[in-house]
């Protein structure tokens, strides 16, 4: 067997247990939400079924167990179970609490986990002594009772994808949210390639009936696509829930880093009390929050140091001027620029204590300053035009 074989089933078993690893904070916050369980539960199965029919691991649990593919029953009752839970999970989404949803749900239940028994069931009353990794839907296509097991786990699978694809396809107009419809576009995609997979097997072993040998079907176009529905179903659940998440991590670091040069500038100045300090492993978010804080505290800290005078003049050299894409956001930069010296210096305030709202005005654009921060050279272009300016009106 070459470890090749094996890489296929990497990747889907790698999205599954993502999507798992991102559901499990919700499922413990609110393990109690039949919603949250539902897709805790649909993720558990697939991923448990990915690992059970990896070639590698097929063979583990017959030597583990010395019972000739008990790998089957195994990895057929995840996948049941997986076909259970999809379905209650749709219905869910779809319709409003109520008595009759809850029966249905109920009932689905109650019927898959018959299915389940009846496999394990087949398992036991059936002779199949030669382990068979690759091909065991073909090879005991005819054998009494594991036939029935086969066909079973077939036709209950084949049920669930047609009922979820109808579901979701009906869904799908409803859904505004963005992420969600990517989401719902995946499971559609992972249940109509599962439904491929059923009709490859069915063919196959329908051909092995016949007298014919079609199992390349099973053995080599079916699989394909099982791996297909792992992974679409996978982004399914991973796209709706990282989506958001990394959207809003590329808004705050993009912030963060716009953010940096202020507060280079200001960090020199003393803070006002005790701060955490934060490694680089803090969440993004705490560390924006506390950039964000420490440069209000500090311009807090410069508000009788800022000259209103002063951005006044920055303000109109800097409209006059070509090229400023941000007038206000370049006269705060020039004024707390001023103001930090000043207040490094050890000087009186400079700012007209009739004019309290000066400080608060340079406070409320924050990103245009830091932004224009980003800009030497038009600060130096508005800080040499203001300076002319000024030679001009004094020797006028």
């Amino acid at each position: 067997m070459s470890p090749s074989f094996h890489i296929p089933y990497i990747l889907p078993t790698a999205l599954l247990a993502l999507a798992l690893v991102l559901k499990l904070p919700t499922f413990v916050r609110a393990s109690r939400d039949p919603d949250v369980r539902a897709t805790t539960l649909l993720l558990i199965w697939a991923t448990a079924v990915l690992v059970v029919i990896t070639p590698v691991n097929i063979e583990r649990l017959n030597d583990l167990t010395g019972v000739p593919n008990i790998a089957s029953p195994w990895a057929y009752s995840f996948l049941t179970a997986f076909c259970a839970t999809g379905l209650t999970m749709i219905m869910r989404w779809r319709e409003a609490p109520s008595v009759r949803r809850r029966r249905r749900i109920r009932r689905i239940y109650w019927i898959y986990a018959g299915i389940v028994a009846v496999l394990w069931l087949t398992f036991i009353l059936a002779d199949v002594p030669t382990a068979r990794v690759y091909d065991l839907d073909t090879y005991y296509a005819g054998t009494p009772w594991m036939r029935e097991h086969i066909l079973l786990y077939i036709a209950a699978h084949t049920v669930s994808s047609l009922v979820a694809v109808s579901m979701l396809w009906k869904w799908f107009p409803e859904v505004a949210n963005r992420w969600l419809r990517a989401g719902v576009v995946f499971l559609q995609l992972g249940f109509a390639s599962g439904l491929v997979f059923d009709v490859a097997k069915t063919a196959a072993i329908g051909a092995r009936w016949s007298g014919h040998d079609w199992d390349v079907l099973s053995t080599q176009a079916a699989p394909p696509f099982a791996l297909m529905e792992a992974v679409f179903v996978a982004l399914g659940f991973i796209v709706p829930q990282a989506g958001p998440f990394l959207q809003k991590w590329i808004r705050d670091q993009s912030e963060y880093r716009r953010l940096g040069p202020l507060w280079h500038a200001l960090r020199g100045l003393a803070p006002a009390a005790a701060e955490a300090r934060f490694g680089p492993w803090t969440p993004l978010d705490l560390r924006l929050l506390q950039r964000r804080q420490r440069i209000h505290d500090a311009l807090r800290l410069l508000g009788p140091y800022v000259d209103p005078a002063l951005y006044r003049r920055a303000y109109e050299a800097a409209r006059c001027g070509d090229g400023v894409p941000d007038a206000d956001g370049v006269a705060g930069a020039l004024t707390i620029s001023a103001a930090i010296g000043a207040y490094q210096r050890g000087g009186p305030p400079v700012a007209d204590p009739r004019e309290p709202q000066a400080g608060v005005v340079v406070s409320g654009r924050i990103e245009g300053i830091a932004s224009a921060l980003h800009r030497p050279r038009i600060l130096e272009d508005v800080r040499r035009r203001m300076t002319s300016t000024e030679s001009a009106h004094h020797h006028g």
